[in-house]
């Protein structure tokens, strides 16, 4: 199994890096399955990521949901 820590140093909006890391952790976990481990660490203020009831406008990606997929997919 590989091990595969991502860390996200940035707030959840404003800039898309949180959500390119989280696009990956998903990609990768959807194309290895159990062959992969996902770790991310939310960094400064990359913990508002992980603030429930996010709202966001139709049509935007919402960090909290993509956070959850990964959660739920197996990651930490």
């Amino acid at each position: 199994m590989r091990k595969i820590l991502i860390i996200i140093n940035d707030a959840p909006y404003g800039t898309e890096k949180a959500y390119n890391a989280l696009r990956m952790a998903m990609t990768l976990q959807k194309e290895h399955g159990d062959k992969v481990e996902i770790k991310n660490f939310l960094l400064a203020d990359a913990v508002f990521c992980g603030l429930p009831n996010q709202n966001t406008a139709n049509g935007y990606y919402n960090i909290e949901r993509m956070l959850k997929v990964v959660i739920r997919n197996g990651g930490d």
